[in-house]
């Protein structure tokens, strides 16, 4: 499948990139033979293939999250830069 300029420009205009001629040459020309290889990778028959979810066989350890008591709190608190001895106090960056 070959990409027009236009299409190329399109999709860089959608990524927010600014390309210069010469690399909207250079990526049509890419652009294409990805495509290309996609057309042809469509066509292999995968009748008979089971789906493939996961690769390895591992699953997810979780755990439940529950509120246990901690006697590091004052600890903590001290070390923050900026506190009122219930929150800790930091600088907005906006």
């Amino acid at each position: 499948m070959k990409l027009s300029k236009e299409q190329v420009q399109h999709i860089a205009r959608l990524a927010r990139i600014q390309l210069t001629e010469k690399e909207v040459e250079k990526y049509s020309k890419e652009l294409s033979a990805v495509l290309d290889y996609i057309d042809q990778l469509n066509t292999v028959d995968t009748n008979g293939v089971s789906v493939t979810r996961q690769a390895t066989g591992l699953t997810n350890i979780t755990r439940r999250d529950e509120v246990a008591a901690s006697d590091l709190r004052d600890e903590l608190l001290k070390a923050a830069p900026s506190s009122d001895g219930e929150t800790v106090n930091v600088k907005a960056i906006l």
